[in-house]
């Protein structure tokens, strides 16, 4: 550090006086800094001598402090000891007036209690005279009283005069309500009109029962109303009234009885609802007396006096739940049928009652009496179904009868029914399906308006039952394959026949059957929204949904084997044509015209009734039949020449294009590439075929095995036989074929009387099995050939296939075509 200082204080030196002449300026610079040092000299000791003073002030503030809080401390220690001094005189002071003040309350409440002792006695007395001589009005207003000041007394229940007190007044309350039930006892016996004053005395008798507990007003109320069904009882009990048909008269009895007494009980409080509760009663005695008619019936009960009883129950239960508060809800529950019929949603309302009236359903015990039943109309009792929910269990007549009628008019329909759309129509559905659908919702309508419950269910498993038939009764109408000694003989035996007008009528099943399929769906929805919660999940349309499936799809395979039908027998002129003798090829021959008549006549009015989806179905079904069956028809030919097999291959091409137009010809072309694919694929076997057939005997096998890699021995001496080989020539290129070990795995072609199954799509095999390749030909050359003279006979037609001829000359030149 001292070295660096040093080295400091010479740098500032060197920086003063860089310059040998600036040291003149040495002796006024040392000046200045001496002036600088006296001055900072002369501040530190007046900074010291202040520091000194400061700090003997600061010691002697220190003390002075100290000593007021010393004094402070004292001056508080006095005020807390003058302070407990003055409470403790206080509570001297206020001792002897808290004496005072809790005589003062006592002898208060003691005077207040007195008082209102002698009140409660005279009130008592008052009452007393009041009850024995029936001055209801006022004895109501008493009764209040008494009760207001017994309120006041329920600290002291173990005081012998308050007991008595209390005695007397209960013993008091059951002489008024004595008095009361007495007087209301001659209540309808005909003696209002003899006493004028009598409605008025039983009007004021009221205010004292409302007075008196409410279990009071509870057994006048269910005392009055039993008195009142007592003759009810008495009338609908007889061997007379007591039937189902009489049903009518009990709700005319208890309407007649709330019209004509109607000025009479307005002597009730209107908060009583008497009336509400005669018609509870009413609705709960009648149900058990109806059903005691219904357990007693010896036989099934008629339908038509079952269903009047029932309705007429109903219309009642309405009525009533109107006229107590239920306007509202009765109006949104009327529209829920409706509604259903549109499918829309059900009113949320209706859902809420319908959960209440599971508790009428059952058993016909009466509920037992209590609060519940004596509650005003807005605690939401509901009037329907108390009654008619009876009838349940006894509906399943009706239900039979429904189904009875539904099966006539399903018969009654289907004779009807001219299979052929009306014109002008739009839909192409059968007329019968939409009447069918038409009765069955009036009867949905018809029971619904009845019940939504149990019988309900067993409706709707009626119009399963329904559909199913209708569904048997299309499935009948589908056209029939031929059957019996006949048919065997003349070889139709299950094949199908159709004409035109039959394949309208299966088009118009198929549309049928998918109109009944999509609205049986709808039916069970509409059913779902009108039924009882408890049978919502049992609601289900699809086993039916799957009969008229199941319709759709044997009508389009119908549709599909008559068209095979035609096809066949075109198949069947194509082997009559003699392919042998044939001198020169022509125009496609009478047998493809037909094909083409066939398709020509059919597919457009298909393409026009079947939906896109259905008709997808058709040529898919098509597409795995035909295209198989000409391959194997060729077999059936007897011996082709070399000219016949030009013709066949002329025709082949032209059998193809027919095919392939046929989306086109019904005017759907949409999703119709799948279908092109596989009838190109399946025809282009045909025509490989037929150009083993032209070639050349010693290449024959060479050409089999490159053009038709997964052929058997069995379908190769076929064809050597059909190219005119006799049996003795045939074994040497049998066995040159054996030899080459092909593995084949295609079934064997069967005899002219039978038709292989329509292989899947994906049973083509791609050409790619390998093959033993003569000495003299390759493979290659081989395709590429027969694919030369594939490319002549299709592309340009009759007159390329006629050139080629011409240029061969003789048959040894149309062989150097294969030989090269």
């Amino acid at each position: 550090m001292e070295v660096m200082d040093k080295q400091s204080a010479l740098d500032y030196i060197n920086q003063m006086f860089p310059t040998e002449a600036s040291l003149s300026g040495v002796e006024p610079l040392m000046q200045k800094v001496q002036s600088e040092i006296r001055h900072v000299d002369a501040e530190i000791l007046a900074a010291v001598r202040q520091q000194s003073n400061s700090g003997s002030k600061a010691r002697e503030d220190l003390a002075a402090a100290t000593h007021a809080v010393e004094e402070l401390m004292y001056k508080i220690r006095e005020i807390k000891t003058k302070a407990e001094q003055s409470e403790t005189m206080v509570q001297e002071i206020c001792r002897d007036i808290k004496k005072l003040d809790f005589a003062k309350k006592h002898i208060t409440t003691t005077i207040t209690a007195l008082h209102r002792l002698t009140m409660l006695v005279s009130a008592v007395e008052q009452l007393q005279v009041m009850a024995s001589k029936r001055q209801y009005k006022e004895a109501a207003a008493q009764v209040e009283a008494v009760n207001q000041l017994c309120s006041h007394f329920e600290a002291y229940r173990d005081i012998p005069k308050i007991t008595e007190l209390r005695e007397k007044f209960k013993s008091i309350k059951q002489i008024l309500k004595s008095y009361v039930f007495s007087d209301f006892s001659s209540l309808g016996t005909g003696k209002e009109t003899e006493e004028s004053n009598l409605l008025q005395q039983l009007s004021d008798a009221c205010l004292v029962v409302d007075a008196l507990e409410p279990s009071v007003r509870e057994e006048l109320v269910k005392n009055f109303c039993s008195r009142e069904l007592t003759s009810y009882q008495q009338i609908f009990e007889g061997a007379e009234l007591a039937k189902l048909d009489k049903a009518e008269r009990r709700y005319s009895w208890i309407k007649r009885r709330l019209r004509t007494n109607e000025e009479i009980w307005k002597i009730f409080p209107a908060s009583w609802h008497v009336a509400y509760l005669l018609c509870i009663q009413f609705c709960k005695l009648t149900r058990k007396q109806l059903v005691d008619i219904l357990d007693n019936l010896k036989e099934k009960p008629d339908v038509g006096t079952l269903l009047l009883a029932l309705q007429r129950t109903l219309e009642f239960e309405e009525e009533l739940a109107e006229k107590f508060g239920g306007g509202v809800q009765n109006r949104e529950k009327k529209t829920d049928t409706e509604e259903a019929d549109r499918g829309d949603n059900v009113s949320d309302i209706r859902k809420k009652y319908e959960k209440k009236l599971a508790r009428h359903q059952g058993s016909g015990e009466e509920e037992p009496d209590g609060c519940k039943d004596l509650s005003a109309p807005a605690a939401g009792f509901n009037f329907r179904g108390i009654i008619s929910s009876c009838f349940e269990p006894y509906l399943i007549v009706y239900v039979e009868l429904e189904e009875k009628t539904l099966m006539e008019n399903l018969e009654k329909l289907v004779q009807e029914e001219t299979w052929e759309i009306e014109e002008g129509s739009q839909t192409n559905i059968l007329s019968s399906s939409m009447q069918v659908f038409l009765i069955i919702r009036r009867s949905l309508k018809r029971c619904s308006a009845l019940t939504k419950n149990q019988t309900l269910f067993n409706l709707f498993k009626v119009f399963q039952r329904i559909l199913k038939a209708y569904a048997t009764k299309l499935f009948a109408r589908l056209p029939k394959g031929g059957t019996g000694i006949v048919a065997a003989a003349t070889g139709m035996d299950g094949q199908i026949k159709t004409s035109d007008k039959d394949e309208r009528v299966i088009c118009y099943i198929v549309n049928t059957a998918e109109y009944c399929h999509k609205t049986s769906g709808e039916l069970a929805e509409n059913v779902s929204k009108l039924i009882d919660p408890q049978f919502v999940d049992k609601v289900d349309m699809s086993e039916v949904q799957d009969e008229f499936s199941a319709v759709i799809t044997k009508a389009l395979i119908t549709l599909v084997h008559g068209i095979e039908t035609k096809f066949d027998a075109e198949m069947l002129a194509m082997t009559r044509v003699p392919w042998s003798t044939l001198e020169s090829v022509g125009d496609q021959s009478e047998y493809v015209n037909g094909i083409n008549t066939i398709f020509s006549s059919s597919i457009p009015a298909l393409g026009t009734l079947l939906s896109s989806i259905y008709f997808q179905f058709f040529l898919d079904k098509l597409a795995s039949s035909l295209p198989p069956r000409f391959y194997s028809n060729i077999f059936r030919c007897k011996q082709i020449s070399e000219t016949g097999a030009q013709q066949m291959l002329l025709d082949t091409q032209a059998v193809k294009t027919i095919l392939l137009d046929i989306p086109s010809l019904g005017r759907q072309t949409s999703g119709a590439s799948s279908y092109s694919k596989f009838v190109s694929r399946e025809m282009s076997k045909a025509e490989a075929l037929l150009k083993v057939i032209l070639s050349p005997i010693d290449s024959v096998a060479d050409t089999y095995c490159a053009l038709l890699p997964e052929g058997t021995p069995t379908e190769f001496q076929r064809i050597l036989e059909l190219k005119g080989l006799k049996r003795t020539d045939q074994q040497s290129i049998l066995d040159d074929f054996s030899r080459r070990g092909s593995g084949i795995t295609q079934p064997a072609i069967a005899g002219p009387s039978a038709v292989p199954s329509a292989p899947p799509p994906s049973a083509a095999p791609a050409i790619t099995s390998p093959v033993v390749v003569g000495s003299l030909i390759s493979r290659e050359d081989v395709l590429a050939r027969a694919a030369a003279l594939g490319r002549g006979a299709a592309t340009t037609g009759f007159k390329r296939f006629l050139a080629l001829t011409e240029a061969a000359k003789d048959r040894k030149d149309f062989r150097k075509l294969f030989t090269g």
